[in-house]
């Protein structure tokens, strides 16, 4: 029995191969593959629907209901036992189909006649494309092996889809990869690009669907199998990687080595396939498993078994992720993530970056901020829908993505393109000017870093000097823990490039969103309120004693100025102080040349720090306010969850009246206090901020001109007055007044 499915499955896959190499015009194909499946399948319907947009479904080709309703029935996503298919990506099996609960009658179909129903989703490693759908007048359900045959069928529909084979009039049948997509998805860099899409991983195309020998073609993935399996364990065994890189090729060797996975793949070798059809339609199998589950552990080993699917099918069609193309002039990267080693090494040949997934937080994130290279994360389908080489605007300020944009759209998006390009043309007449507000304060504006290709725009920007370098991205991008010596060269560069301006130096900020590759990650159910930065340093003081001495050497008598990280408490502060003072011991006994000066402070990052006693406030010889953490804490709102990341305003009354309680407890202790974060790029945050006392802002550099020009058109008297007498008359935000002084600027 098994013997003759699987024949009748090759009879029926060899039959769809000739149809399809027979030159027609797409319809003409559709309607032969319907007439052709319902012969095979012995059913009086077969019916193929394809989306015409997101949304809605449409009867393109049918065998057996009234040809007039080709290309005129049309239904929603989830009407209907169709749209229930293709919305849940589920098939629907059932004898009595009208009494099935979400039938819904089509008249103009004739489908009264037919009792029995089965449905199967077309879809492409998890792109939904259509439904195919086969009935008949008895009343059964259709046997596995029908089930099987039928997604044989939609399997090559959608591979055949994929290349352009039912290109033809209409909506439904439109060429893929050429119509403009609008894609939403969430800012992780500010700025707009254009340029051309590269992919970062092409996709593998399959073009050889079936297996004339079922014995060659087990042969083929056996073998792929075991060159698969000594990669894995090669990898494994040679490369010095962190523990989740070793965790995921773990699993890469449980999964190439699982006997089921194996089976199923020559299973469907067995009914026709050929061996790179078989490892996609496992592929795709895993691919709907994947959109179904909800428990993270078992999304990421799917991912996992999908990552792996791609690596075989790499190696059964000798496609690699080199496939000879150039790098365009203009590359826009796209992918599905990226690690930040990797996007360093692209650098700043890429005028911008859009991944399907990503966190505001994340490493390439935090990378994409230094190289200032828009960025937009979590954009759905991007990966399906973009081929090298297509036109591609990148809006990383509303978090946009204009694939294939249009002629509208593109003049729109260079207009702003070009406005925003004017603003920098204002903003560098400005450049070596002093940020003086009207009433004659000056604000000192610097800028964030973390690496050396941050440092030219010292110069470029007008800022003061560097606020905030981040040194956890010279342990990020490694493998292994950096030497004292090759990081006390990098710090020594970074002085040397700001030609004697003051440089912040943050030390190891590790921990929540920032995983070093080398150190094993701690499973903390809230990791950014857990074992990180200064907790990290005082719990593995030889990690920080060598970043202190890095630091000291770097200096090499030039003034040095440190910044300790999530300070918490006093005794924080004064435990890592001790740290340093252990360090500059330690280098005066081996003879080395000390800071000419040295300056120890502390970001204030949670709310406790702000209540610390006076003491504290005498000691520590300057304060940064960390906004982007403090903000967050204090509102109780995750700044990495989009669903409350943008629900509190930095200009909430309550919140501006806290940073004034911390301004006003510096000024008593003559503490110098600066902010720095994602608020003070923001011109109007920025404003506020200096209006409620704040003289210091570090900013990321390109931010520096906007808020210097808007500074030195205000009265910062008459914003602070605005600000208070809002409070005064119990508003809880005082952006609706600051607006209204704005608008009246002259």
């Amino acid at each position: 029995m098994v013997e003759r499915a699987e024949s009748e499955s090759r009879k029926l896959l060899g039959r769809l191969r000739d149809t399809m190499a027979e030159k027609a015009a797409g319809q003409e194909r559709l309607d032969k593959i319907t007439h052709l499946t319902a012969d095979s399948i012995g059913t009086e319907v077969c019916s193929i629907y394809l989306f015409r947009d997101d949304d809605t479904l449409e009867l393109c080709a049918t065998e057996g209901l009234k040809p007039e309703a080709v290309h005129q029935t049309r239904m929603k996503m989830g009407e209907g036992l169709v749209g229930r298919v293709a919305r849940t990506g589920k098939i629907i099996n059932e004898a009595d189909a009208p009494s099935t609960r979400g039938f819904r009658y089509m008249p103009e179909t004739g489908e009264e006649l037919f009792s029995s129903f089965l449905g199967v989703p077309i879809q492409r490693l998890g792109e939904k494309l259509g439904v195919l759908v086969v009935q008949s007048k008895e009343a059964r359900e259709f046997s596995a092996d029908e089930v099987y045959a039928l997604e044989v069928v939609a399997m090559v529909l959608a591979e055949m889809t994929e290349l352009g084979a039912f290109v033809g009039e209409g909506a439904a049948l439109r060429a893929r990869h050429t119509e403009p997509v609008l894609l939403r998805g969430v800012t992780g860099q500010e700025g707009a690009a254009e340029g051309h899409v590269w992919l970062h991983e092409p996709r593998v195309v399959v073009t050889n669907l079936v297996g004339d020998d079922p014995e060659t073609e087990r042969a083929r993935l056996i073998e792929a199998v075991e060159n698969l399996r000594i990669s894995v364990d090669q990898l494994l065994a040679g490369a010095v990687m962190d523990t989740e890189q070793v965790q995921v090729l773990e699993a890469y060797r449980m999964f190439a080595n699982s006997k089921g996975w194996l089976r199923r793949m020559q299973e469907n070798i067995d009914r026709g396939l050929s061996a790179e059809a078989a490892v996609e339609k496992e592929q795709s199998d895993v691919r709907a498993r994947m959109s179904q589950a909800t428990d993270v552990y078992l999304r990421e080993r799917l991912q996992d078994l999908d990552d792996l699917s791609n690596r075989l099918l790499r190696i059964l069609t000798g496609q690699g992720t080199r496939t000879g193309a150039d790098l365009p002039d203009d590359p826009i990267l796209v992918a599905r993530n990226i690690g930040p080693a990797d996007l360093l090494e692209y650098g700043r040949k890429l005028r911008g970056v859009v991944l399907e997934e990503g966190a505001v937080g994340s490493h390439a994130a935090i990378v994409a901020r230094a190289l200032a290279i828009p960025l937009v994360i979590g954009t759905k389908r991007i990966q399906n829908e973009a081929l090298n080489g297509d036109h591609i605007m990148v809006d990383g300020d509303q978090g946009v993505v204009h694939l294939r944009p249009d002629d509208t759209v593109v003049t729109a998006f260079r207009d702003k393109m070009a406005m925003q390009a004017k603003a920098q043309e204002r903003y560098a007449s400005i450049r070596d000017k002093p940020a003086i507000t009207l009433c004659g304060t000056e604000i000192r504006l610097d800028m964030n870093a973390g690496l050396m290709a941050d440092l030219p725009s010292l110069e470029s920007s007008g800022a003061s000097g560097v606020g905030l370098f981040r040194t956890e991205l010279q342990f990020l991008v490694r493998n292994q823990m950096p030497k004292r010596t090759e990081l006390a060269a990098i710090y020594a560069r970074v002085m040397d490039a700001a030609h004697g301006r003051r440089v912040v130096f943050r030390t190891l900020d590790i921990g929540s969103d920032k995983v070093l590759p080398y150190m094993t990650p701690q499973d903390e159910p809230n990791p950014a309120l857990g074992w990180r930065a200064i907790r990290v340093g005082l719990d593995k003081p030889g990690v920080l004693r060598m970043q202190l001495q890095a630091l000291l050497r770097a200096a090499n008598g030039r003034p040095l100025t440190v910044m300790f990280p999530f300070i918490a408490q006093y005794e924080e502060y004064d435990k890592a102080r001790a740290e340093m003072g252990k360090a500059l011991a330690r280098e005066r006994i081996l003879g080395h040349n000390l800071p000419a000066t040295l300056e120890i402070g502390a970001m204030l990052e949670t709310p406790s720090l702000a209540f610390a006693s006076k003491r504290f406030f005498e000691e520590v010889e300057f304060l940064s306010i960390g906004g982007n953490d403090l903000k967050q804490f204090f509102f109780a709102a995750d700044r990495e969850n989009e669903l409350v990341r943008r629900r509190y305003d930095t200009l909430n009354v309550s919140y501006l009246t806290f940073l004034e309680n911390i301004i006003d407890r510096c000024a008593l202790t003559n503490t110098p206090l600066s902010f720095c974060g994602e608020d003070a790029g923001r011109p109007v945050e920025a404003l506020c901020l200096a209006a409620i006392g704040l003289r210091s802002l570090s900013m990321r550099p390109a931010s520096v001109g906007p808020v210097k020009h808007l500074l030195r058109r205000c009265n910062l008297v008459d914003v602070r007055a605005a600000i208070h007498d809002a409070r005064d008359r119990g508003e809880a935000n005082v952006r609706p007044v600051v607006m209204d002084y704005l608008r009246n600027l002259s």
